[in-house]
């Protein structure tokens, strides 16, 4: 099979399928089946006859497909930062790391959790423009908020016996 009879009868399916993998949006299916296409045509000498090239289409539009959602999440973090704006001016980070056993105790949470915490107590975001920059729930932000809070009060007053500790011990 050529790739302009390939084209012609399999761009129907492509096209149905990335739009309900793309929830609709017909224009941006028809952007995606074109990438596709563009795709496969560029890899048509690796291509095995052995295996379905439909099949082998489908993956490279769901591919295209995934790459364009997250193209347009981070579009749309863009779109949130551009509308609340930047943070004012704080003092130099790796200053206020050197000083602060918080920070230190920030850095050993897992990353979702102090990407939460810092856009809420260092950026001031509400939970639902912390769940539209990371892509998730109002619900998980405050779950994720409070896991990070307490691990975080843990952390600290483990860290403030062991000095206490120390000192006396010496």
């Amino acid at each position: 099979m050529d790739f302009d009879t390939l084209y012609r009868r399999s761009y129907p399916r492509i096209l149905l399928t990335l739009v309900g993998a793309l929830g609709g949006d017909r224009a941006a299916a028809e952007d995606c089946a074109q990438e596709t296409f563009v795709r496969a045509f560029k890899a048509w000498d690796r291509w095995r006859p052995d295996a379905q090239p439909e099949t082998w289409l489908h993956r490279i539009a769901i591919n295209v497909a995934h790459s364009y959602r997250q193209r347009q999440k981070l579009r749309e973090v863009g779109e949130v930062i551009k509308r609340i704006g930047r943070p004012e001016e704080g003092p130099n980070p790796e200053d206020v790391a050197e000083q602060n056993t918080v920070i230190a105790a920030l850095a050993r949470l897992p990353t979702d959790q102090a990407a939460a915490l810092v856009l809420r107590h260092y950026h001031g975001y509400s939970n639902r423009e912390i769940g539209k920059a990371l892509g998730i729930p109002e619900r998980t932000v405050a779950s994720r908020l409070a896991r990070a809070k307490d691990r975080l009060r843990r952390d600290v007053h483990l860290r403030e016996e062991n000095v206490a500790e120390e000192t006396e011990s010496r």
